[in-house]
Parts: C-alpha cells; structure tokens; sequence
C-alpha cells in the first residue's frame, strides 16, 4: 500500500475514533512451534456475511501474537464480560505467557476460550487483507455460543460496561 498523503495526525486519528464505543474480544489460538495458547486483544470484532457466516476484525501488522496464532488456520473469539477488565490486560501485555493467570477452556478447533466471556465464536481462517498498518482478518464461524453477564466495552480510553437504556 502507497504511504499516506493525509492530512490528518494519526493521534487525532486516534482520540477521534476512540469516541466510538468498541467491545472487547480476545482472539486466541493455538502457537504454532510451541503448542502453548496465544491470543491478543482486538476492538474492530464484527460481523461480516450471514451466508456463509463470516466475521472480521484487524489486527496491527507489528503484532508479535497473530504470527504464533496464523498457522494453525483456527482462532477463538471471546467476548469480554464487564468485569474481566484484568483478563484483557493480561491479554494485551508483552509476556510470554499470556494465559498463566487466566482461565480458559479449549474449543473443539484446539483454541482457547476465556472463561466466563459473554459470547464464543470459533473460527477457521479464510482471507487476510492488507488495510495499511493493519491487517484485516476473515474468519468462517464454525461454532458460537453465549455467556451471561454484559460486554466489557472500551470508550475514550476507559473500560466500562454496556446499560440497558431505561425508559421513562
């Protein structure tokens, strides 16, 4: 992709899309060389095709988590529940094991599970495409489920939980 010619600062960029409420999803799956769980933490999980049932999300080309987790052809997508705030920081770090304090669960694929997430999608990767410093994921749901609670959401730099509009 040609370098950007833009006239917009990437942290405005930045600070004007965080006015975008996201959830939290952690994308794990299987290190290829080491057999241990990988995951990173992503806020552009989505939906994509009913027919076939497709989602997406990007993950930035630096990641040092999605080259582990690529070769397998599988991941997991774990929805936070409000509260798992310490599960997503766990998952966002830098350590080599990311999964030693968290509590997870193998799909029939091979690839963790966050326990007590609010949704489960399991996924067989399909297509990567270039979205400048990002690449942009496609994944075939092969299984799904639900958890209980509320989604963890992330809103201009803060966690927080989703509430139920009450009505007058």
């Amino acid at each position: 992709m040609a370098p950007s010619t833009s006239i917009i600062e990437p942290r405005q960029f930045r600070d004007v899309m965080g006015h975008l409420p996201t959830g939290v999803v952690v994308v794990a799956g299987r290190d290829h060389e080491r057999g241990m769980p990988a995951g990173l933490v992503v806020g552009t999980f989505q939906s994509l095709s009913l027919d076939p049932p497709l989602v997406c999300f990007s993950v930035a080309t630096s990641s040092r988590s999605w080259p582990k987790i690529r070769p397998s052809g599988f991941f997991s997508a774990s929805v936070l529940t409000d509260g798992q705030d310490a599960v997503c920081r766990a998952m966002s770090g830098k350590q080599e094991d990311k999964f030693a304090e968290v509590d997870w669960q193998e799909s029939a694929d091979g690839s963790p599970q966050i326990m007590g997430a609010h949704a489960w999608i399991d996924c067989r990767t399909v297509q990567e495409l270039e979205g400048g410093d990002h690449l942009i994921v496609i994944g075939e749901v092969r299984g799904m489920a639900t958890g209980s609670g509320d989604p963890l959401v992330f809103h201009r730099g803060r966690f927080g939980g989703y509430r139920e509009p009450v009505h007058a």
